[in-house]
């Protein structure tokens, strides 16, 4: 959560030292590999003489530089871009825009964010099954991708994403796609660290935080993501300016902790993490994920792996799932921090996330251990 603002904050600086020419592109829409495309060559429309060297490999659907951003929107832009691009000239059609990209005078840093989620409707479609013929076309995307990351040496490819690309590929059995890319991982703020921030906006908003109550804070999200420390900060600022104070207590965080950050307020940048979660899984395996993360967040934040031989056991009763599932489940689940490994399985990695996942779950919700399927004699 906010790796998109680190990245274009990257670019901006990047930008105004005017040593590298930064572009930034979206795929959470794209479809195919052709949108893909279309997206990455109608972004150089801010680089004239880039814009320019674009065009003439888009000359029947381009009218020239008439049909330039300033004049004609991004939008139409683009859909005359996808117009000039099918299946069986996408890989050309994409070549020439990296080949135009790497002429250009400056280093090209080219983020693509939300590369996983197009990657992922590749391989599993509408309806989330794995196909010979979608690995095929995944296989041959990731293929052609890798190969201008490797030939194009004026191109700084940055790839980014809200569900990781690695348990993606690895279920697929294409994990060495990512073998070119080299991981940069940005763990959670440190407790000094966060603490230190609630002190800098406490002082820019002139309210008190304390140091032992910015440290309760801490504690109560557990793993200080920055997002949800300035979103706590943001409640608890709110709060105090509604009751008339200047100076935070414990109590107040407390409250603050429950009736906003797990209330309405907090609802939508949680469900953010339920509704990636069924992206990438979709509706089988989302319900597999839902069991497990409710059953850790009954049993204090914990999924023993005993809880985890029972679900087998019981889904196997049902046929309604095998190991193999379960097992690409919680490594998705692992990977994207919903969960971390503990001494005996896992352990939700937010307080927060996982406060939130029981009290929308965990009503009513029979423990593993408790289920007695019952079969026909």
């Amino acid at each position: 959560m906010g790796k998109t603002s680190l990245v274009r904050e990257t670019l901006r600086r990047l930008a105004a030292a005017d040593e590298v020419l930064p572009l930034f592109v979206d795929l959470e829409d794209a479809r195919s590999p052709q949108d893909a495309i279309a997206e990455i060559a109608a972004q150089t429309t801010t680089a004239r003489s880039l814009w320019l060297r674009i065009t003439r490999g888009f000359a029947s659907t381009l009218q020239q530089a008439g049909d330039y951003f300033e004049e004609v929107g991004i939008g139409e832009v683009k859909a005359k871009l996808r117009g000039g691009i099918d299946g069986k000239t996408w890989k050309q059609k994409g070549t020439d825009v990296f080949a135009a990209l790497d002429e250009h005078e400056k280093p090209v840093a080219l983020a693509i964010d939300e590369l996983s989620i197009l990657v992922n409707r590749l391989l599993k479609g509408h309806d989330y099954v794995l196909t010979a013929g979608r690995k095929q076309a995944a296989d041959e995307f990731l293929s052609w991708l890798r190969r201008m990351a490797q030939e194009y040496r004026n191109i700084r490819l940055v790839i980014s994403g809200s569900i990781s690309l690695e348990p993606i590929l690895r279920e697929a059995g294409l994990s060495a796609h990512a073998n070119v890319f080299s991981r940069f991982e940005i763990d959670p703020w440190s407790e000094s660290t966060a603490s230190d921030c609630l002190a800098e906006l406490a002082m820019s908003y002139a309210i008190d935080i304390p140091a032992e109550v910015r440290r309760a804070m801490c504690r109560m999200l557990r793993c200080c993501v920055p997002h949800h420390v300035q979103q706590f900060f943001d409640c608890l600022h709110e709060d105090l300016r509604r009751r008339r104070r200047q100076t935070a207590t414990a109590e107040d965080a407390e409250r603050v902790y429950h009736a906003d950050m797990l209330g309405i307020r907090g609802q939508i940048d949680l469900e953010h993490y339920e509704t990636r979660l069924r992206d990438v899984l979709g509706s089988r395996a989302y319900l597999t994920a839902t069991e497990l993360l409710t059953e850790a967040a009954v049993n204090g934040g914990v999924l023993t792996e005993q809880s985890i031989a029972h679900y087998d056991a019981y889904s196997r009763l049902l046929d309604d799932a095998d190991h193999a599932a379960i097992d690409d489940v919680l490594r998705v689940l692992e990977h994207d921090g919903y969960l971390t490994s503990h001494h005996d399985g896992f352990r939700f990695e937010l307080r927060l996330l996982e406060d939130w996942w029981r009290a929308r779950y965990g009503r009513n919700f029979m423990r593993f251990a408790d289920r007695e399927p019952h079969t026909e004699p």
